[in-house]
């Protein structure tokens, strides 16, 4: 790596596997000290040893994402020891259930949206004036096609990532004009547990790894970034604008 977040602070939640996982890998790699949220300990262990064996630092915060007062105390604890945060990457999400909309219980809804959606905005509320501090702060926020492809039975998935989308377009929207730098990423299809949940019968060797896709997530949390108030497809490599004029 070239070093092109040396000295820049990185958040990422669900950092214990997967996606957000393999990012925090390589933004450490690249110089940033990661702040690697989840709740899953042992995962997040293994990400400090490898990111210590690659030579980079991390802070391990094993927080469940429906603790909002937790989401709190983080955005504090940042101000308090660092003044400010330069990259935010909001990863974690729940699948939640693939079923008839009036199959879904509420509890799995609820859980789903409280996961994928009101602690997406909370994290946002507590760390916007973190990111506005910093010279260059980079929001990315993990978002799905089913936001827009709308499938029988991914009801619950698919309203959770519109919900975080539209999140983003507005946050990106109201700091236009700042050095803050907001965006939404589709993965796409990767190899991952929450991919084997939804499609049980699919072969996942023709599938991207989770290190390839974050590869390719990278440079949305680079200083030099421009876009923002977008979605970065990673299949297609490039931005899509989805915007629909008022």
């Amino acid at each position: 790596m070239t070093g092109r977040l040396d000295g820049r602070t990185a958040l990422v939640t669900g950092a214990s596997r997967g996606i957000g996982f393999q990012l925090a890998r390589l933004l450490a790699a690249e110089g940033a000290h990661v702040i690697a949220v989840a709740r899953t300990v042992g995962g997040l262990e293994d990400l400090d040893d490898l990111i210590k064996g690659d030579g980079g630092s991390a802070t391990l915060v094993p927080l469940d994402l429906k603790d909002m007062g937790g989401i709190d105390r983080l955005g504090g604890a940042i101000a308090e020891r660092w003044g400010k945060l330069d990259i935010f990457v909001g990863n974690a999400g729940r699948l939640g259930v693939l079923a008839p909309i009036g199959h879904i219980e509420a509890k799995t809804f609820e859980e789903a949206m409280t996961v994928n959606v009101t602690s997406t905005w909370r994290m946002i509320r507590s760390l916007d004036p973190l990111l506005r501090r910093s010279d260059a702060g980079r929001a990315i926020i993990m978002s799905s096609g089913a936001a827009h492809s709308c499938k029988a039975f991914w009801s619950l998935y698919a309203a959770s990532k519109a919900a975080v989308e539209a999140l983003a377009r507005s946050w990106a929207a109201e700091t236009e004009n700042l050095p803050l730098r907001v965006n939404s990423v589709n993965p796409g299809a990767t190899r991952t547990a929450m991919r084997a949940q939804a499609m049980p019968g699919e072969d996942p060797k023709t599938l991207p790894t989770a290190k390839e896709v974050a590869e390719k997530i990278l440079p949305l949390a680079l200083p030099d970034l421009t876009e923002t108030g977008r979605v970065f497809d990673v299949r297609q490599n490039r931005f899509l604008n989805y915007h629909m004029p008022d």
